[in-house]
């Protein structure tokens, strides 16, 4: 997770885009919330400004960005600055990991979807959320890319993309959310499955018995 110089630089214009937009945001992290496991210990990854982990009760992640691991400090996170392909924690060390718009901005996705795997218990759960490039705003973000500061190096992915790669590299069991659906005005509700909303959010569980070196 090396594409961080944007954020590096400007981590309050980054953060200040979940006060101009908090309809958005909220819907983002219900649907996200819908998939995180009642008990156990969590890490997000990716953790950025710490939005989305505070919220949610994680008190730990993992962010390369100085700054923005900095903001998510203020906001009581302990955050480790490492990268999503190199995660500093013992093998099976979580009950859940969560990874939020963070996937269109790693270096190996497998590489760092092991790394995951890796470090959650037997049957741990894995929740993705992304913008999925085959919707609607998944197609204006790939177009428009290039005019932002921060999605200009970003890779979206499509659902179907994902789910084989996490097949890959050791998760099953996937369960969908979706929300951010374009109609006249957006509609923010969120809903099972995937195919028409822009934010995506992908439940998968450690397969049984997989193991990584």
């Amino acid at each position: 997770m090396t594409k961080t110089a944007a954020f590096d630089e400007q981590p309050n214009d980054y953060d200040a885009w979940f006060e101009k937009h908090p309809d958005f945001y909220l819907a983002e992290l219900e649907a996200v919330r819908s998939f995180i496991p009642a008990s156990g210990s969590g890490v997000e990854i990716g953790v950025g400004t710490g939005r989305f982990a505070v919220t949610l009760g994680i008190p730990i992640g993992v962010e390369p960005a100085p700054r923005m691991a900095e903001l998510a400090r203020q906001r009581g996170i302990k955050v480790l600055e490492n990268v999503a392909e190199e995660l500093p924690f013992a093998d099976g060390s979580f009950d859940f990991a969560v990874m939020v718009t963070a996937v269109c901005f790693l270096d190996d996705v497998a590489l760092a979807f092991r790394e995951a795997c890796r470090i959650l218990k037997p049957n741990g759960t894995f929740v993705i959320g992304f913008i999925d490039r085959e919707s609607e705003l998944g197609r204006q973000y790939s177009q428009k890319k290039e005019q932002s500061k921060f999605y200009r190096d970003a890779n979206f992915y499509s659902v179907s993309e994902l789910v084989v790669l996490l097949n890959k590299t050791g998760f099953s069991n996937f369960a969908y959310r979706q929300t951010l659906f374009p109609e006249e005005t957006m509609d923010l509700s969120v809903k099972e499955g995937y195919g028409n909303g822009g934010f995506v959010v992908i439940r998968a569980h450690k397969t049984e018995g997989v193991r990584h070196k």
